[in-house]
Formats: C-alpha cells, structure tokens, sequence
C-alpha cells in the first residue's frame, strides 16, 4: 500500500582577494586550400544559422587580419559552468597588439572592468549582429577619451557604457583598441563574439572560414561511455555508467572500432568526450558537432552555433555529467537531451537522444565527431539487448555487513556489504513510519548486493540490510520548474522556478555553526537563496557575513543581508557555509613611486577587497585593480591628475572595514 499511496500522490590572505573580490563585478569569460569555408557554410543556409544573412568574408579577422594566426579556444568549448562564448585568438603572448574592427558599424558599448571579460568593446553592425572584442588593454580613440572623461565624472574605474549609432562610428579594418590581458583571462588573447539582437553568441566560423586560422585536424577521442537511465535498464548487467576507453587512444581522425558487443538493456544513454585541435596549437578545444546514428538512421545530433547569454550558457552543467565530471575528472557529454535542458542545439526524435535496448537485438551505433573545418572522427560500436538476470560474484575481502546508498535521478541505488555464501543475496528492508517494504537485490558483484527503488513512490526514513540500519537522509523532494521552500529550525531555502535542473533529494546539516546543503558535486541553475540563523547572538553583524568553506577549509565571501538574527544570501553552488566576522582591514603598501606612476600592492585576510580610491592633492585619480596579482596601479597616459604633492590611497573591504595610506611624490 506504501508503494501504491505514494505513485497516486505524484505530481583567507592573497587567496581571499582574488576570490571575494569577484561580488565587485559580475564575471563574466582537408585543403586544402587558405580559402576553404567551414562545413556550415556550405551545408546550412546563413539566415537558418544565424538568423542573419551573413556572407563569408563579411567579417574581417580582428588581429592580425591577412596574416596567419592561432586559435586558444573555441566556440562552443566546455568551460567551468558555461560554454566559451566566441573565438580566443592568440596575440603572442604579448600584449597592445592592434584590435581591428571586424564589418561597418559603430561602438554601441563598452566596459571597463577587473574581472570577467576585463575592458570590453562592443561594435554593432548594420545587419543587426554585434561584434565583441574582450580582454583589452585600452581603448582607442574619441570613445576613450569620453571613457576617461566618465571614469572622473563619476570617480570610478568599474564603468559600464553605452552609444547610440551616431556618437562613434567605426568602418571595416579601423584600429579601434589594443589587445591585453585583462578581467579573467589567463594569459594574452583577444575574445572575440558574435552577437545577435537578442544577445545569442554565434560562431563566427560558421558563415566561413578565415585564412588567418588554419584547421586540418580532426577531433581526437578519449573515451565513450553508457549510462542506464531507467530503473530497469543495464549496461553489462550493472546499474552503472560503463565507460570505454581505447587502447592505445587514437590519433586524430583515426577511427575506432569498439571490437567487443556491449551488453545493455532498457533506456540507455550514450556519453563522449573527445576534444578537438587547430593546425600548428596544442590547445584542447570543443567540438562543433557531434552526431549519432543508429542502425543507419539519424537518431541525435548537436551542434554549437550558438548559445543564449548568459543563462543558456550555464545549461553546459546539464549537458555534461556534472557529477562524474567533479568525481571522476573526466568531462563526458551527454548525447541525449537530459531533464531540465532547452537548450535549442539540439536534433532528435521523441527519444531525446534516448536509445530503448530490447533484448535479442543489435543496435550499430556511429558516432562523428567534427569540428567548424569539417574535420571528422567517427567512432563506431555496437550494443547487445540483454534481458538482466540476477548474477552474484564473491569476494572473500567482505567479512561484515554495511550499507551505502547514491541517489540517480529519481532511483535510489543501496549498495549492501553481504558476507553470506548463499546462492542469492538477502533482501533489503526499507522502513517509512511503521510501513516496510522489502527489496530483492538486483545482481551481486564481489558479495555487494544492489538494491533499486524508485524514490517517486515515497521517501523512506531508514533502511536495514541484516544487523545494520542506516537513516535515509535526504529530507525533501523538491520538485524543479516551480518555488518551494523549505525550512529547519536554523535555516531555511526559497527554491525559485529556474533554481533547479531536475528534481532534488534534498540534504542539510548543521554542526558547530557550519550549515551544508546538499553537495557541491551536484548544479545549480540559478542562485538559490540560504538563509542561516546562528545559534548565539552576533555580535558585530555589520562585519559578519556568509562564507562558502570548501574541502581544504578556504573561505569565499558570500555576502547577506541581516534581517534581525537571521542572513540571507543567494549561492550559485551547493557547499558548506559559516557566518565570520572580519574585523581586519586590508593592507596596502606602496612598492613603485614616481612622478610616471603608482603602484600599490593590496591584499585582505578574509572578506576581500570592495572599493579603493586614490586622491592626489585632495583630488581624486583614476586607479586601477589587478586581482590576478593583487595590485593597483596609475595609468602612465593619463595625465589628467599630475603625480605631484601628497597622496592619500584610501581602501575598504567587502565587511566595511577601511585602511588609508598616506605618501608623497
């Protein structure tokens, strides 16, 4: 009755800076022959891929145009939380290389910034697509002389702007700034985008190809893998993601032929991972394009043309195993469309990239992978349907009972220690109330019996396998698409429509004034908002605030608002959090003085640096922030404050505290 009452009711230091000081800005980052355009070009009609008709050749290369040039990442690549936007394009490893202007138009934005995309210009052309150009050293021009004029209007260095279509127009192949290395970039590079009107990030190479970048290799593959997704389904008779590694890895472009058939059942998903490279670079890039046939018919296809900005792109944490990718260090892709996904890059059949194995047939599978040139690499197995049977194999390693337990998707997956040499391993006793319902075990591998149970027909409280009883502690089901919350006696957590990918079991603990919530190897989509309540008073609530702490015990400022003995603050990602006082204040020191410019070094021992300001005989001079290295510094042509007379650096971090320094020039 449990199970049929339940399925009726579904429906610190350096360290500290360079992280805390983030909440200041949001981050954002065969020719054959020279000519040859990229496979798009030729096979999808430019108004169907971009929206806008573009022809090849319409955009001018931004550095370096004419001559040969060297990709450090691509569109479309796997990045930490979001997909990479556009084009890196190598400057050298230099910076102050000439950025050009890619068509007609005019500079309709631009930002200066330390983090995320650094100093960022923005030129919008007559057909409605923008070009991005990001990371730059400076501005060039009447703009930047209006920028400079802002930053002392306004007495900031974080400035943000925007123009209308008459104020700076700008031609195809005008010098409109000077490549860096600034925001989050890790090294010189220019990043380069396409925009459309609603903020979409195209490929650029998908309109053609450009002769300054050179592409005759193939993606190379490193492994694949298949992963059961119903309750019933298998793959070599587990419930587990099997994952195939060839040996020795192919070169690029070679084909693999799995040799073996893969025995699986029920509904199964394919993963890859595989990386691609530009002629002449080392550089690991994405795949453009991967597509996945079965018994010769079309069954998935992706393609990474464009990515809506900025929410789209975070999707990247449900198109690849999130969690596999944390635990395992491998980043697999989902070739299927998983719960929560709308990203629109997708082809496929009702299936959603789902293959439905039935037992006594062969599934072919080919895999191609390909990139913006058109290089391929196909990968080819072939899958076995299996009905599973009940298998049990020993281990004389196992002398006593334990349990453990891992939540996929909605299936509850108990994993029991049995030490018995009987034939069939013994049943699980799942308890809720004083209702218990008891589980076969599915197969035995090395005396481990595996239990499944589909969590949508009730939470149980606890569970017992022989003498040990192990608590279920997953205490809601919070559903996503829609605002939940949910409340303990020191916390409470407001779940908003888009908070969540897919359904949650949810975990939290509190121990010694440190709140978890779940696990950081499980996503986000949007901020979830935590609100923590501390057992003893706060003190000093103007100083105190909400820090992450990971595993090797750092803290990252979170930031919150009080609203009597209570902090609310929204995370992006699940973890650990304390509420710490910060009564320090940072610390500065002058290391270059002259009449040609400053150079301060700063740092803060816990919530990181907020603001800084420079006064130069009581008038304020633009200063700028490089988090990468903790340092401030004058820019040598700006004149607009001479560096004469006494000097006054004043500094406050995110907890309010504040260190002026004092000096002469």
């Amino acid at each position: 009755m449990w199970l049929l009452n339940n399925l009726r009711q579904l429906s610190g230091g350096a360290l500290a800076l360079l992280l805390s000081t983030a909440a200041l800005v949001p981050a954002a980052c065969g020719n054959k022959e020279s000519e040859k355009v990229s496979r798009k070009a030729a096979e999808t009609p430019p108004e169907e891929a971009g929206r806008v008709k573009v022809e090849p050749g319409y955009f001018l290369f931004p550095i370096k145009p004419g001559k040969p040039n060297f990709l450090a990442g691509s569109m479309g690549e796997l990045r930490p939380n979001h997909f990479h936007g556009g084009l890196d394009i190598k400057t050298d490893g230099r910076t102050d290389l000439p950025v050009y202007a890619s068509a007609d138009g005019y500079i309709s934005r631009l930002k200066q910034s330390s983090f995320g995309y650094g100093n960022v210009l923005y030129i919008t052309h007559p057909n409605g697509l923008t070009t991005v150009y990001g990371h730059l050293n400076r501005f060039l021009g009447p703009v930047a002389d209006t920028l400079r004029a802002r930053q002392y209007q306004k007495q900031t260095y974080e400035i943000e702007l925007f123009f209308t279509k008459d104020q700076f127009p700008v031609k195809r192949g005008d010098i409109v700034a000077l490549s860096g290395n600034t925001g989050g970039s890790g090294g010189p590079h220019l990043h380069w985008e396409v925009r459309d009107a609603q903020d979409n990030q195209l490929n650029p190479l998908q309109w053609g190809g450009f002769p300054e970048i050179q592409d005759h290799v193939a993606p190379s593959l490193q492994a694949f893998a298949l992963e059961p997704i119903s309750i019933n389904a298998r793959v070599q008779g587990r419930f587990a993601k099997a994952v195939f590694v060839p040996n020795p890895l192919p070169g690029p472009g070679v084909a693999t032929v799995w040799k073996d058939t893969i025995p699986a059942y029920g509904t199964v998903g394919i993963l890859l991972q595989a990386f691609d490279r530009y002629d002449n670079a080392w550089n690991k890039n994405g795949l453009q394009r991967v597509e996945v046939k079965v018994n010769g018919q079309p069954h998935y296809t992706h393609e990474v043309d464009g990515v809506p900005f900025p929410e789209g792109s975070r999707e990247i944490n449900q198109h690849v195993d999130y969690e596999w990718q944390k635990t395992n260090g491998r980043t697999l892709e989902k070739l299927f469309v998983d719960d929560g996904n709308s990203l629109k890059m997708y082809t496929t059949g009702p299936s959603k990239g789902l293959l439905n194995v039935q037992p006594g047939k062969l599934y072919n599978v080919e895999v191609r992978m390909s990139d913006s040139y058109g290089n391929t690499t196909p990968l080819s197995f072939v899958i076995r349907g299996q009905e599973p049977m009940y298998f049990k194999t020993r281990s004389a390693a196992v002398k006593r009972p334990a349990l453990r337990y891992e939540i996929t998707r909605n299936i509850l997956k108990v994993v029991a220690a049995d030490p018995d040499t009987a034939s069939q391993g013994g049943n699980l006793t799942l308890y809720r109330g004083n209702r218990l319902l008891e589980l076969r075990p599915s197969y035995t591998e090395q005396s481990q019996n595996v239990y499944l149970y589909d969590l949508r027909a009730g939470r149980p409280d606890s569970m017992r396998f022989g003498p040990v009883t192990r608590r279920f502690d997953r205490q809601a089901l919070i559903p996503s698409g829609q605002e939940f919350a949910f409340s303990t006696s020191n916390m409470q957590l407001e779940f908003k429509p888009q908070t969540l990918f897919d359904t949650l079991y949810l975990q939290t603990s509190y121990k010694e004034g440190l709140w978890t919530v779940q696990n950081p190897r499980q996503p986000l989509y949007q901020p979830l908002r935590v609100t923590l309540r501390p057992e003893q008073p706060i003190a000093d609530k103007e100083r105190s605030a909400v820090y992450m702490i990971n595993a090797r015990g750092g803290r990252l400022y979170q930031g919150g608002k009080w609203l009597d003995d209570a902090i609310s603050v929204p995370v992006k990602t699940y973890g650990s959090f304390r509420i710490l006082t910060d009564t320090l204040p940072p610390s500065a020191r002058l290391v270059r003085k002259s009449a040609q410019g400053l150079t301060f070094q700063v740092g803060d021992n816990l919530s990181g640096l907020a603001s800084y300001k420079l006064y130069i005989n009581g008038q304020w001079r633009l200063l700028k922030y490089e988090y990468k290295n903790a340092t401030l510094f004058t820019d040598p042509q700006d004149h607009t404050v001479p560096l004469r007379g006494p000097g006054e650096l004043h500094i406050t971090d995110q907890a309010g505290n504040q260190r002026v320094i004092k000096f002469t020039i």
